[in-house]
């Protein structure tokens, strides 16, 4: 299954990254594979995974954002046994270590902001050995490539993208893939 996941991510290399229920619709309907559910609750989540997995795309839930749902293993449990996505980004070790554990497919998301986050987020990643890294700010081709080199796992550039141009320079960098928000790029 990871494979698999990895196999889509690699063939179509942009991810729609949904905020709100309402653009899942425009997503599925998108030429994108895989989507990222950035927000969601307890009474919408199920509902939303289903409406994607029917679709026929991959659905991949940031955790850390999924009210209404506790942030410890039984949530997790609860997540990996009866939601059923087929993974989860989280920027948290414990929960992407756990749900590994669960063999789920997960991305680990990083926040780069200096030198000092830059070396941590490596450490961690090489610590924790998720399935993929998800860099932020995504709009950086110059430390995409350093990242690339330095991970033995794939990354994806998410945040800040706005153009065409911007996906191809990311993709070029070394990048599997870019997340966005940007409607109009899910089209490209």
């Amino acid at each position: 299954m990871k494979n698999k996941l990895l196999q889509r991510i690699e063939e179509n290399p942009i991810i729609a990254a949904v905020r709100n229920e309402m653009d899942i619709q425009e997503a599925v309907l998108s030429p994108v594979s895989t989507i990222f559910l950035l927000q969601a609750d307890i009474f919408n989540i199920q509902n939303m995974v289903d409406r994607i997995k029917d679709a026929g795309k991959s659905v991949i839930i940031h955790i850390d954002f999924l009210d209404g749902i506790g942030r410890d293993n039984r949530a997790m449990d609860y997540i990996c046994e009866v939601i059923q996505p087929h993974g989860i980004i989280s920027t948290k070790n414990s929960s992407i270590r756990y749900a590994m554990s669960k063999n789920m497919f997960t991305i680990q998301r990083i926040f780069l902001i200096d030198s000092l986050s830059y070396e941590n987020s490596i450490r961690t990643a090489q610590s924790t050995h998720p399935d993929m890294v998800e860099v932020m700010p995504g709009i950086m081709p110059k430390v995409i490539r350093r990242i690339s080199r330095q991970l033995h796992m794939p990354v994806i550039a998410g945040g800040l993208i706005e153009s065409k141009e911007d996906v191809i320079e990311i993709l070029n960098a070394g990048a599997l893939a870019i997340s966005t928000g940007k409607k109009v790029l899910w089209e490209s």
